[in-house]
């Protein structure tokens, strides 16, 4: 056998190297292939069993590594207070999301998990995190600019603990205030909810020029996918109970309830969130008309759809009745990722037996995974699926505080400024000799904050995370040479006997989320109808309520000076007294009708029955004193 030559030798050497290149060369892999083509090559790798596995997201609490192998799953989620650990910094967020995402990378084909999670107002579930107001106060605002400063904020905050995926934001209109999600309605009218999906590029980056309709779109590391929810009709239920049915005509849907989706598409929104409730009888988790013939093909709606919380178990009534059934309902409606959240081999094992036995077609299978596959390949994530520390110092920031802040500032509503318009109480001065705070909700930061803060329900007090409260807030900004007194709920005579110059009273609702904030009769609950009759019946008032939504204010009207709808102005109390002091001046205006009695209801702008307590877009307005 003769030798062969040099040249031959390297010859050779490169055309085995060429093969080997050739081998390891994995299209999808390749950040410079056209979207489609990663995609397409991705597909034609996937087994039934990955597909499937894509479609599941469970929650954190069961999500192992080895379960993520195992079983092939798409997606994570942290659940309302779901926790690596009680007050987790940002770094042991890190930790326990790439732990589970290393369980991702480490299969077959390395589909890196998307992790999601409900940051509704600021990144709510998180210790130390900057909470904005909820959607109800910044409807009033009537500034988009400021919602997708929000937006911006939120996604550093949420990709500083190693989160790429947030629930948010709720485009639900409000038409009820009985209903326990009201305050996360930006507002009862659909124009100014459409206006605020501006939050969108400010979670997910700005749309580039030439982007087709419907792509989804999110800008790289400091960006978040985001989620409009929930599709559709949520807020229009029958007196206002959450989950309940939305009687109204298809024109009526299309005109109040979905005009913010087309919007949310047109931004580039990535995901769509289906609603728990129904529209004329038909649950809309198992609405093919809406999900797939409305949303996806209508309106050319690219990213994915996913389902709620138990969503699909709730196609049933009582849930999880008829299980093999909801799969194939809520499946077969274009739901692409199901949040199970914990019960995922039975989700599994009955859609695998339903596509095995054509039950739901294998076509639907592949619109679901090419859906959840565009959104990962837009995300980067394929790129970048582990997080790094560089972006910890974002939580909580200074900035993000000082713009939550303005927020508050730019949300309250003034009612009322005076026993007659000649002689108005706010501003109030500085410098005086004493002034009393009062009311359960004065100094709880939790209260301020409201529901999905740190846990789902909220929590009252002043130890669930760090912020301002309102009295606090006023003794930073009265003169030192003030008193200021706080007594959460004194009695007439203790005021009488004080010789106050003034007082400040914060009342409000508990805190609450979902069907557990559903209410019809919107009182302000004991002591805060004692603490205002007690202080306002004393000594010159004004009150401010803290509320997720108008409440029952009639009442007491008449007997205080001036009154304040603050909402739930979240972490950074110091915007109310920035307000009531005079640093800057009152500029909101109602965006949700407030009512006399709760047997007006549902009652909104437009009505031929309208006879509001303060009509939508009142707001009195006050100029800031010269210090």
């Amino acid at each position: 056998m003769g030798r062969l030559s040099k040249p031959m030798m390297g010859f050779m050497l490169l055309c085995c190297l060429a093969v080997l290149t050739e081998a390891e060369y994995i299209k999808y892999k390749d950040p410079k292939q056209p979207l489609g083509a990663r995609m397409k090559d991705l597909m034609k790798r996937m087994t039934l069993e990955e597909k499937i596995g894509q479609m599941v997201q469970i929650e954190r609490s069961v999500a192992t590594p080895d379960v993520m192998k195992q079983y092939f799953i798409g997606s994570v989620l942290s659940g309302g207070g779901s926790v690596p650990a009680p007050k987790a910094s940002a770094e042991t967020w890190i930790n326990a999301v790439n732990e589970i995402q290393k369980g991702s990378l480490s299969t077959r084909l390395g589909i890196p998990m998307i992790y999601g999670i409900d940051a509704v107002h600021g990144h709510n579930n998180v210790y130390n995190a900057t909470i904005f107001p909820h959607n109800v106060g910044l409807g009033v605002t009537r500034d988009p600019q400021l919602v997708k400063k929000i937006g911006e904020a939120t996604a550093l905050e949420v990709r500083a603990t190693g989160i790429p995926y947030v629930f948010a934001p709720c485009i639900a209109v409000c038409r009820d205030p009985r209903w326990g999600r009201c305050y996360e309605s930006y507002s009862e009218d659909p124009k100014i909810v459409q206006s605020m999906t501006e939050i969108i590029p400010g979670l997910q980056g700005e749309l580039p020029a030439k982007s087709r309709k419907g792509i989804p779109f999110v800008a790289g590391k400091q960006k978040v996918a985001a989620c409009a929810k929930h599709f559709v009709g949520d807020g229009g239920t029958t007196k206002g109970i959450d989950e309940n049915n939305t009687v109204i005509s298809l024109n009526g849907l299309l005109s109040i309830h979905m005009p913010a989706y087309y919007n949310s598409i047109s931004k580039g929104v990535a995901t769509v969130m289906v609603s728990y409730s129904s529209w004329n009888g038909k649950k809309m988790h198992a609405n093919r008309d809406l999900v797939t013939g409305f949303l996806k093909d209508k309106l050319k709606f690219k990213g994915f759809v996913i389902s709620d919380w138990q969503g699909i178990d709730r196609i049933t009534s009582p849930p999880h009745l008829n299980y093999s059934y909801s799969v194939e309902a809520g499946v077969g409606a274009g739901i692409d990722m199901i949040m199970i959240p914990y019960n995922f081999t039975e989700f599994i094992d009955d859609l695998t037996y339903q596509v095995k036995n054509n039950i739901i077609p294998m076509s639907r299978i592949d619109d679901a995974v090419k859906r959840i596959l565009r959104v990962k390949f837009v995300m980067g994530i394929f790129e970048n699926p582990l997080a790094d520390f560089s972006l910890v110092n974002q939580l909580g920031s200074k900035e993000h505080r000082e713009l939550a802040r303005e927020a508050v500032r730019k949300s309250l509503v003034l009612l009322k400024n005076g026993k007659s318009a000649d002689k108005p109480l706010l501003p109030l001065p500085k410098k005086t000799a004493k002034i009393l705070v009062a009311g359960s909700h004065a100094d709880n930061l939790g209260n301020q904050c409201g529901g999905w803060t740190i846990t789902w329900q909220g929590l009252g007090g002043n130890d669930l995370t760090i912020g301002t409260t309102i009295l606090n807030a006023v003794k930073n900004t009265v003169d030192p040479t003030t008193q200021v007194v706080y007594n959460e709920n004194p009695d007439a005579e203790f005021v009488k006997s004080n010789k106050f110059s003034f007082a400040i009273v914060v009342v409000g609702e508990p805190t609450y989320a979902e069907m557990y904030g559903d209410s019809f009769n919107l009182s302000i609950p004991e002591p805060g109808p004692s603490t205002i009759h007690n202080v306002c019946g004393a000594v010159k008032c004004v009150v401010v309520v803290i509320s997720g939504r108008p409440v029952v204010i009639q009442p007491y009207l008449a007997n205080l000076d001036a009154l304040v709808a603050a909402w739930l102005p979240g972490t950074e109390g110091q915007g109310v007294a920035d307000l009531l002091f005079g640093d800057f001046g009152f500029s909101g205006k109602l965006a949700h009708t407030w009512f006399k009695t709760v047997d007006q209801l549902p009652m909104n702008v437009g009505d031929p029955h309208y006879d509001p307590l303060f009509p939508f877009g009142f707001g009195l307005t006050t100029k800031p004193t010269k210090n």
